[in-house]
């Protein structure tokens, strides 16, 4: 299975039918056959319970029921195990993105439930969870792997809704989708602060009240 992150949406050129998107961050076949969605699966579980560090390969074939050997077959090291891992969850991060804002008419409520959906979807997300309290230095490095095509990755979903909603602002739609995910990676990181957002309506209002003032009349 592939474990580059610039494979997480398929081709950069945005899709003009509702589904394009969709149909590309949910096709089965970018997880690789059941072998490999066993292991990731094992993996997860690991990492979720001990941490990034600790988890080691013979650890995970163990709880997926297999030898190392089967693992290294398909997964050089534990490095490219968990940017497998990483990039299955990314990719299931962005289609709940995508989700939640198609078919929004208007380019606000893209931001805005793009936001809520993006923020909360991390922040209850158990690995991340478990990253960010145990081993918060661990979180970046994974975020900017292969040229921080993540972050990329994430970016153009945004993107793609606001250009669905307002096409004669596209030289806009990257720079709004960037800076929203960067304010939604500073309050992972850095929690607490005067913001109290502390569920989704609270969200929700902050994104409508503060961060639609970045898309122009």
């Amino acid at each position: 299975m592939t474990t580059d992150a610039t494979s997480l949406t398929g081709a950069r050129t945005p899709e003009r039918g509702d589904g394009g998107l969709l149909a590309r961050l949910s096709d089965p076949a970018a997880d690789g056959d059941d072998l490999d969605a066993r292991i990731l699966d094992a993996a997860l579980a690991e990492f979720e319970t001990y941490g990034l560090r600790r988890v080691s390969v013979e650890d995970v074939a163990k709880r997926a029921g297999v030898a190392r050997t089967t693992i290294y077959r398909r997964f050089t090291n534990k490095e490219q195990l968990l940017q497998a891992v990483i990039l299955r969850e990314c990719r299931r991060f962005l289609t709940g993105i995508a989700r939640a804002t198609e078919g929004l008419a208007s380019p606000e409520d893209a931001v805005v439930e793009g936001f809520v959906a993006g923020l909360q979807s991390a922040r209850t997300h158990p690995l991340m969870t478990r990253v960010l309290q145990s081993e918060p230095e661990a979180f970046l490095p994974q975020l900017s792997m292969n040229g921080g095509a993540v972050m990329l990755a994430a970016r153009d979903v945004l993107a793609d809704r606001l250009r669905r909603a307002r096409p004669d602002r596209a030289d806009e739609h990257n720079a709004v989708a960037e800076v929203l995910l960067r304010v939604a990676v500073s309050l992972l990181l850095v929690p607490g602060g005067g913001l109290a957002l502390d569920d989704e309506d609270a969200i929700r209002a902050f994104a409508r009240a503060y961060l639609t003032r970045m898309l122009r009349p």
